[in-house]
């Protein structure tokens, strides 16, 4: 098994291409796929990182405890920023995070990650409301909506294909919106500096599939 004992350094992420950055993820979720993950050096790394942090990526996850952003990637201690809401969309405060990420401490890719049965995704498809998650809920609806010109049949939770399309819009729509509400990030993108990707995690494999 490959063994981590140092952590991301300036130095690293300076030479690393959003490129690059991507592969690492996609072949770190094929090693956690395998059950070939790194073995981890944890206290070498907490004292490598304490002065500092250089990660590579910033991802925009679901609170989901099955989705274990650092592990289904195999990255550890140092390497990603993590944003997390229910739902995997950005707000205003999530911009800010990205735009921190990126511009400010070097980070490479912006990964919006989605996921298989998605609680909060079929509460937006059933319109639930309850509390805060009602206004919540409401930035998925855009996703929602979406499928439903795209998908026959019952467009509710008990359509496992209307809930799998709005998975996949919701994330598409939450990058298009990154780059319309981030002049920032956009600029960043268009510079080849940064890539914004997204994907759904398959709760079921294990498997990232990249849309």
């Amino acid at each position: 098994m490959p063994h981590r004992n140092k952590a991301v350094t300036k130095d690293v992420q300076d030479k690393l291409t959003p490129l690059m950055v991507l592969q690492d993820f996609i072949e770190g979720n094929s090693r956690f796929i395998r059950d070939e993950v790194h073995t981890i050096d944890h206290k070498a790394l907490i004292t490598q990182t304490t002065d500092g942090q250089h990660p590579k990526a910033i991802v925009l996850s679901c609170i989901d405890s099955r989705v274990p952003v650092e592990l289904i990637f195999d990255q550890t201690i140092g390497d990603v920023f993590v944003a997390r809401v229910a739902g995997n969309f950005e707000n205003v405060d999530i911009l800010g995070s990205m735009e921190y990420s990126c511009k400010v401490a070097g980070s490479k890719l912006i990964f919006v990650l989605g996921h298989e049965s998605c609680g909060a995704i079929k509460a937006a498809c059933d319109h639930v409301e309850l509390g805060n998650i009602t206004s919540m809920l409401d930035n998925i609806q855009p996703a929602v909506k979406k499928s439903e010109s795209q998908v026959k049949g019952k467009h509710n939770s008990s359509n496992t294909e209307f809930v799998n399309q709005t998975i996949e819009n919701n994330v598409r729509l939450t990058i298009e919106r990154i780059r319309e509400k981030s002049p920032i990030l956009k600029e960043m993108e268009a510079n080849g500096e940064i890539k914004i990707v997204g994907g759904v995690y398959h709760i079921s494999s294990g498997k990232v599939a990249m849309l």
